[in-house]
């Protein structure tokens, strides 16, 4: 299977008046072609400041400090802003944002806004060409097309979701990163969504999909393949399953076990709590990150960041990988 993008050893930080976060510490990362990756960890552990990057969103006060980002043969680190806006953000990477309840302008009908977004790649096309464009896809996806005449105060917030992902995909991007879709959405809406951008993927409208998310749970119902993060740094990468059933990193681990799910052998051995808190990003961390919260911790893990490859798995972690 061939890279669709490839992150190498990303440092970015967030500067402010305030102080520095080291938000993404020495982080490398591939997405494959014709993958779903999950990427999952707790609030705060840079999930969301690392999907910005895969596009280069890079806005102050966020700051890349070392590292390429190369979309196929494509360095989009050395980019200007103009130069990704006009040549690679929807079309060839898109992004369904966090905040999608407030992302669509609420003084504009959808049919406006997204004749603006076709607009700045596809100049040539006039408003009946474009609206026939959206409402193919719309209905591809199974969507309502009179929404296309509505507000999106109108939409419930399943359907701004829906709405969001299919304009993001108008273009047909060949990546397209899914920052928490489903976080502020009933399960069952959830489910929806989950479904719509596995149409997507199926359908082959989407190469490839990164799907950010807090929810593990979420993430095991989508994704083929998992990265899981904490402080800053990715701790293990695997295929699905594998990672689910058989976690070698001890905060995957842990992770895994504070999930109530409905299997016996979860029912039989209860919740188990991650003790202890993450640390603090305004300085540098030199060794393990999970060192503190960690029962199998031995000196080396203060000492030296971990880097362990354990066949198709990758697990930082001196002990257990």
């Amino acid at each position: 299977m061939s890279f669709l993008l490839d992150i190498e050893n990303i440092v970015a930080k967030y500067i402010t008046r305030y102080g520095t976060v080291h938000a993404i510490n020495n982080v490398s990362l591939t997405v494959e072609t014709g993958e779903i990756l999950g990427i999952v960890g707790e609030s705060g552990c840079g999930k969301s400041t690392l999907a910005r990057i895969m596009m280069m969103n890079i806005r102050p006060p966020l700051h890349l400090i070392k590292g390429r980002v190369v979309f196929q043969e494509l360095e989009l680190h050395t980019l200007s802003r103009s130069e990704l806006k006009r040549n690679v953000v929807g079309k060839l990477i898109s992004l369904v944002p966090q905040s999608v309840m407030n992302a669509l302008n609420p003084t504009m009908k959808v049919r406006d806004l997204v004749k603006d977004i076709i607009k700045i790649h596809k100049p040539e096309l006039d408003n009946n060409e474009i609206y026939k464009l959206v409402q193919n896809r719309f209905e591809e996806l199974g969507l309502d097309t009179s929404v296309l005449n509505l507000y999106p105060f109108e939409l419930s917030g399943g359907m701004k979701q829906r709405v969001a992902i299919a304009i993001a995909t108008l273009l047909n991007p060949k990546l397209l990163i899914a920052d928490e879709p489903t976080s502020a959405l009933d399960v069952s809406t959830q489910k929806t969504v989950l479904k719509l951008l596995k149409k997507l993927w199926n359908r082959d409208i989407v190469k490839s999909i990164v799907f950010v998310s807090h929810d593990i749970a979420v993430v095991r119902q989508i994704a083929t393949r998992i990265a899981v993060m904490y402080a800053g740094k990715i701790v293990e990468v695997g295929p699905l399953e594998e990672v689910i059933c058989r976690p070698l990193h001890p905060y995957t681990e842990l992770l895994i076990s504070s999930i109530l799910t409905p299997e016996p052998e979860v029912k039989k051995r209860g919740l188990v709590e991650i003790k202890g808190s993450p640390p603090d990003l305004t300085s540098p961390i030199q060794g393990c990150p999970f060192i503190n919260r960690c029962s199998y911790a031995t000196k080396i893990c203060l000492e030296e960041p971990p880097q362990v490859r354990f066949g198709d798995r990758l697990v930082y972690c001196h002990i257990r990988g």
